[in-house]
């Protein structure tokens, strides 16, 4: 209950900008430094959502204080590019501070520490030095109000498969949770091919208005349908005798429709076959 309560909460309070900053790219640097730190799949997600959340708002931040000062069109689009050319000089250092402190909400795994960071950096040809690697974070924090523990997708699959589990789904549990992981990794990296298809299928035309396409991002930000649909998929390719009962119960548990599941389900697999032919 809790988690539908945040998530009606955040879907209510949506920016137009919402999902910019988990593009392929993006995500998949996110993913692989996680994985080169040996970081846990809760953080990488959380490292996720707090860039994501962070450079929406230092770009809200950055646009209303320029536009306040130039109101032409020409002062605006000198603006944006101003603003544009300071978020990429500083974007992988953000990055960097959003994966640390992902890495210290975490209580199961080694945090990452200010000279691991710095070593990457300097890999990578940057020469930050501590004190701007802690005014990285620190303007981080700053910007989301120290707002930083937000769930994650991962933690409404979770969540969703221990409730399965509690109402009497006889499901092979360990396999299951694993076979998610990987299906949320793939739907993360594939995010704009799935829910394009998505979209495609809801208005039943392969050519979506600017309109429709605006009115879809709640679609695309509902962590319960992604997590819904994430299981509904797992169940399908790993055990296909339960799909149906398991779609029953998830329409009981979160009020998602059956049609609803299948349509995401049906466009991950659509991907997954896309993606595995030669």
């Amino acid at each position: 209950i809790h988690l539908a309560t945040e998530n009606e909460q955040y879907l209510s309070e949506l920016p137009e900008q919402a999902g910019y900053f988990k593009e392929t790219r993006i995500v998949e640097f996110i993913f692989l430094l996680s994985e080169k730190w040996r970081l846990d799949q809760s953080t990488r997600y959380q490292a996720v959502e707090l860039l994501e959340r962070f450079m929406i708002k230092q770009v809200e931040q950055m646009c209303g204080n320029r536009g306040s000062a130039k109101g032409r069109d020409q002062g605006r689009r000198s603006s944006w590019s101003s603003v544009r050319d300071q978020i990429t000089n500083t974007f992988v250092l953000r990055l960097v501070s959003c994966v640390q402190l992902a890495s210290k909400l975490s209580l199961h795994y080694s945090r990452v520490t200010s000279d691991t960071a710095l070593k990457f950096l300097q890999s990578l040809k940057y020469s930050y030095t501590k004190q701007e690697l802690l005014e990285s974070e620190l303007a981080v924090l700053n910007t989301l109000h120290f707002h930083i523990n937000v769930s994650t997708p991962l933690a409404y699959v979770e969540l969703l498969l221990e409730v399965l589990g509690y109402n009497g789904c006889l499901l092979p549990a360990k396999p299951l949770h694993q076979l998610c992981v990987q299906l949320l990794d793939f739907c993360y990296l594939t995010r704009e091919t799935i829910y394009d298809t998505l979209l495609k299928i809801a208005i039943e035309n392969s050519t979506p208005s600017k309109l429709q396409i605006a009115k879809f991002l709640t679609v695309k930000e509902d962590f319960m349908l992604l997590a819904v649909g994430v299981i509904s998929t797992g169940v399908f390719i790993l055990s296909p005798g339960h799909w149906e009962q398991v779609v029953e119960h998830l329409n009981c548990i979160t009020g998602i429709t059956p049609q609803s599941i299948l349509e995401f389900s049906y466009a991950v697999v659509k991907r997954i076959v896309g993606s595995t032919t030669p």
